[in-house]
């Protein structure tokens, strides 16, 4: 079994609600997938001078956590962070986890009483749609979905 350090790594076993999905067994076989994909263009661009292959989370919340409401429903909430920004995470049946938590290293987050976070609200900026589109395209292409209606 492989070793994870995201938060909620333990109990983060939902299924995919989009059969289209199906081959992601759960969200750490997400987080693998994810491992592959993510990098400095992916990064939000404020970040991207400190995206490192070593903290390949840093800047990739919002874009990975509607991915994985795509993929196994529940809904996105927000940590709020200084400046008005939040760090997203998921909430899928009752099972609370973030995938991309590691990029604060020892700081521990509070996941609990966050604002849920509008899909709307954060594609509203384009470069942060487009890097969500990156995202999922190329997991889609890694399990073979490419070419594929979804």
């Amino acid at each position: 079994m492989s070793q994870y350090n995201f938060y909620g790594w333990q109990t983060a076993d939902v299924s995919p609600v989009d059969e289209h999905y199906g081959a992601v067994r759960d969200p750490r076989m997400l987080y693998d997938l994810l491992s592959d994909i993510w990098y400095a263009q992916t990064c939000a661009p404020r970040m991207r001078d400190q995206w490192t292959p070593d903290n390949k989370t840093l800047g990739q919340c919002s874009i990975t956590a509607f991915l994985v409401q795509d993929i196994f429903g529940g809904k996105v909430y927000g940590v709020p962070r200084s400046g008005g920004n939040y760090h997203c995470y998921n909430v899928v049946g009752g099972r609370v986890f973030d995938l991309t938590s590691e990029q604060f290293g020892s700081e521990k987050l509070n996941y609990d009483n966050n604002p849920e976070q509008s899909r709307t609200v954060h594609f509203a900026k384009e470069e942060k749609r487009l890097r969500y589109e990156y995202l999922k395209s190329e997991l889609e292409r890694i399990i073979g979905l490419s070419g594929k209606e979804i």
